[in-house]
Parts: structure tokens; C-alpha cells; sequence
């Protein structure tokens, strides 16, 4: 029986497994499986458990358990200043975007918290020196942070997501005024000096551009991989494919592409309006050969979670935006373990 469930598992397919369940994921002991993932897609597993025991009743008496063990995935070397340590972190995921006002430092937060109901131990670290956001988003904003006595700061713990941001430290107004390698430096302070706990993902929110403080943390960051943000107006693309490029420079791999804002759906009748044009991402991705991961819509009920300071999955854990939040997660996930890990020959 055994040798038939683990050819039906590696028989199913959808777009987080397109290869299936791999056999060495799956042990067997009598009627019962345990799915063991190398990346956090929880849901998108339950969901193939389904269509296994639709396409298999004769496996319908198997009671199956999903478990998460996040591979760490190769990442460039860190230059690591000294007296500092690299965290202790299986995966540094870059969240960029060529220009602000894409809804960036909103779709780390989503992800984070998407990543955490996936079963992933996450963290946020909020690089946007000039203009820090995650203290309002995590809705603490007046915290500061506490130190071990060699000097570590603590990250902050807000809806299960470890975080830190210069916003704990200083008035943001004191650090809009630093030059660029006061910020550089100040960023690899958070990320280096900060005692993250063993986190599968550590979602670093970028400075949006490509200038010289981004281009510098790509090459000195122990970053796995990344993600770019956009609209789909033609002036976002135009800088979105920078970023792209300042990645593929420094050999960080962009496993997705996110075209936030990428139309507005009416409440009231369903009606779909590109506000802000349609197609953009996904002609950007074909261009460089970038999965399009997520299609976020422009929603009222999101921007007032994040200025109220309490997530849309707590205030609204049935919003349709969460499943599509949750879908994007998974894919990222997936696409980082699949590009970076060598698959065996089928």
C-alpha cells in the first residue's frame, strides 16, 4: 500500500506543487501519514489531501497530519560587521519595490502574518530608514526596545510576528535627515544586532529605489532571495523593472513579482475597475522570466487595518482578501524552495 500512496501523492498537481508531494516528505505507519513540507503551504496541502482521497477513496481510512520544517535555502554570504553575528534565520527574503507608494511595507505585513498561519516562525525587519512603518502597522507605535546585557536588541512580538524597526529607537522625523551611509549602517544594525529567534523567514521591508543604500544591502545582506512590488501604471513598472535588474546584478533571485492596487471590486455589485490599468505586472514578468505570485486588489477594508493598527486577519478573518493573501504566501514560498533547491530528474 505504501509504494501506491506515495505514487498518488506524487501524481497530484497544482500551481504550489507542481511536482506533487515529494516521497521524502511522506512517512507511513500503519493508517497513519505525516506530510513533512520543506516550505510553509499548509492550506494549499490540505487542499491536495482533498482531491487525493476524491481521486483515491482507497486511501480514505489513511488520517493524514501536515507538519512544517522550512529548508534553509542558499543565500549570498553576509559581510557581517564586526562585532555582530549573522541571525539565526533559514530564510532573508527582500521586499522591494522600484518606487513608494506601491503599498509595499502593507504587502510585508500581509505576507508575514500569511507565512505565520502557514505554519512558519516569522519576522519582520522594517529597512525604510526614512519613513518606518511598522511600528503604526504593528499599532504599538509608542514601544521601545529592551536589551540583553550584551547589548542585543529584542525584536518587538506583535500578532505572533517578530519585528524591528528604527521607529523603537528614534523620532522618525531625527532619522529622515541621515545621509546615506548613516542609513546603510543603521539598517545593518537592526538586522545583525538584533536577537532574532530561530525564524524560517525574515521578510526585510527595502527602502523603495535602487540607489546606492539599496544596492548596498543587496550585496551585504545574507539575502535568499526577493520579491518586487508594483502598480500596474506604466511609471511603477518603469522603476519595478530597476529593481529587477539591481537583483539580477547582484545574483539575488527574484522569486516573484506582486502587482499591488491591481484593480478595484465593488462592494456592492462585483464590478472589477483597473484604476490604475491592467496587464502591467504580468507583461513585466514575462519580460524577465519573474512568476507573477499575487494580483492584490485596491481594498478600503486593508488600508483601515493597517492604520488602525490591527491586522485584516484579526479584524476581518473572513475577508476574501486573506485567501488571496494566503495563495501569494504559499507561492512564495514555494517558488523560493523550488528555485533554490536542486530537484531530482522525473
Amino acid at each position: 500500500m505504501s509504494t501506491a500512496v506515495l505514487a498518488a501523492c506524487q501524481a497530484l498537481r497544482s500551481d504550489i506543487f507542481p511536482h506533487g508531494f515529494r516521497p521524502e516528505w511522506i512517512s507511513l505507519d500503519n493508517q497513519h501519514a505525516t506530510l513533512t513540507l520543506p516550505f510553509a503551504a499548509k492550506s494549499a496541502a490540505f487542499e491536495l489531501l482533498q482531491q487525493l482521497r476524491s481521486d483515491y477513496p482507497q486511501f480514505n481510512d489513511l488520517h493524514w497530519s501536515v507538519r512544517i520544517d522550512v529548508e534553509a535555502l542558499p543565500a549570498k554570504t553576509a559581510t557581517v560587521p564586526q562585532g555582530s553575528s549573522a541571525p539565526h534565520v533559514k530564510n532573508v527574503i527582500a521586499i522591494a519595490s522600484g518606487k513608494g507608494g506601491v503599498g509595499k511595507s502593507a504587502v510585508t505585513l500581509n505576507l508575514a502574518l500569511a507565512l505565520k498561519a502557514q505554519g512558519a516562525r516569522v519576522g519582520i525587519l522594517d529597512g525604510d530608514i526614512y519613513g518606518p512603518s511598522l511600528p503604526t502597522m504593528f499599532g504599538n507605535h509608542t514601544e521601545k526596545l529592551t536589551f540583553t546585557p550584551n547589548r542585543k536588541m529584542l525584536p518587538v512580538n506583535c500578532w505572533g510576528i517578530e519585528g524591528n524597526s528604527l521607529g523603537y529607537l528614534v523620532d522618525t522625523e531625527a532619522a529622515a535627515i541621515w545621509r546615506g551611509p548613516m542609513a546603510s549602517r543603521a539598517i545593518e544594525q537592526l538586522l545583525f544586532d538584533t536577537q532574532w529567534s530561530k525564524l524560517d523567514y525574515l521578510l526585510i521591508d527595502l527602502p523603495p529605489g535602487t540607489g546606492d543604500i539599496q544596492l548596498t544591502l543587496s550585496q551585504k545582506f545574507p539575502l535568499t532571495a526577493a520579491v518586487v512590488v508594483t502598480t500596474p501604471q506604466n511609471i511603477a513598472l518603469a522603476d519595478a523593472q530597476k529593481g529587477i535588474a539591481m537583483f539580477n546584478k547582484v545574483d539575488v533571485p527574484v522569486v516573484g513579482l506582486l502587482e499591488n492596487m491591481s484593480y478595484y471590486e465593488c462592494t456592492e455589485c462585483g464590478h472589477q475597475a483597473h484604476i490604475f490599468g491592467s496587464q502591467g505586472g504580468d507583461d513585466l514578468a514575462a519580460k524577465y522570466q519573474v512568476p507573477v505570485i499575487g494580483h492584490w486588489p485596491l481594498t478600503t477594508a486593508l488600508r483601515e487595518s493597517l492604520d488602525e493598527g490591527i491586522p485584516l486577519s484579526q479584524s476581518q478573518p473572513e475577508h476574501p482578501l486573506l485567501a488571496i493573501m494566503a495563495t501569494t504566501a504559499q507561492q512564495l514560498a514555494a517558488n523560493a524552495w523550488e528555485l533554490l533547491t536542486e530537484l531530482p530528474t522525473e
